[in-house]
């Protein structure tokens, strides 16, 4: 019927404009609105590396790197994937092979508290990568491995469904549920910045326009 594919073709475009208003409002402005903010040990690879997208979940083994190429291999369009590890952080789990296969996907990116390699291949074909580690020696694929379950990543429970921003300040996730409230703070909160900025540039201090008590600063 051909109103099938004008509603796929309406949630898609929905999907997307959420996305970039997510990228919009950034990790920072999330992060003080609701989101749940990842440890500060996930850095961008690159820099200028950008992402938001819904999460897809793996959970390796020590020095694993199976349950990533399963993860890539069912991941949908758009998906992000968060990957965390069960110990060796300090091994690369993600290259340029398993980038390339992602971006074949049309993923949005990769979130894992563990190394990566190939850091100049990840830069060249725009796959944003955020890890807590840059590691050369590899990991096997030989299992075991879980994906699409919770996973503890960079101090916080995530699971599959989960929104996932992040850019050079940092990593947040918010749930599916939240996500709509959580926008809705960050965007009055994106507004009430903008006056600030605005009183700020005609002259008034941080101290005026706050508010703030400076009694117990010593003068010398």
């Amino acid at each position: 019927m051909p109103s099938e594919p004008r509603r796929d073709v309406a949630s898609l475009e929905e999907s997307q404009a959420t996305i970039e208003e997510l990228k919009s409002l950034g990790a920072a402005t999330l992060g003080e609105s609701g989101a749940r903010c990842l440890s500060p040990r996930l850095r961008p690879v690159y820099e200028g590396a950008c992402l938001a997208g819904p999460a897809i979940t793996a959970l390796c083994s020590s020095g694993d790197n199976l349950a990533i190429h399963a993860a890539i291999a069912e991941a949908d369009p758009g998906s992000v994937l968060v990957a965390a590890t069960e110990g060796d952080p300090g091994r690369g789990y993600f290259g340029e092979v398993l980038a390339t296969a992602a971006q074949t996907r049309s993923m949005a990116g990769l979130v894992i508290d563990a190394g990566v390699r190939d850091t100049e291949a990840l830069e060249r074909l725009a796959f944003p990568v955020f890890s807590s580690a840059i590691a050369l020696r590899g990991a096997t694929k030989h299992g075991p491995g879980t994906i699409g379950a919770p996973v503890v990543i960079a101090d916080v429970e995530m699971e599959g469904g989960d929104w996932v921003v992040a850019d050079r300040d940092g990593v947040v996730c918010i749930a599916a549920t939240e996500l709509a409230t959580v926008m809705s703070r960050a965007r009055e909160r994106a507004k009430k910045e903008e006056v600030y900025f605005r009183s700020l540039r005609s002259g008034t201090t941080t101290v005026e326009l706050l508010g703030l008590d400076t009694s117990p600063i010593t003068r010398g």
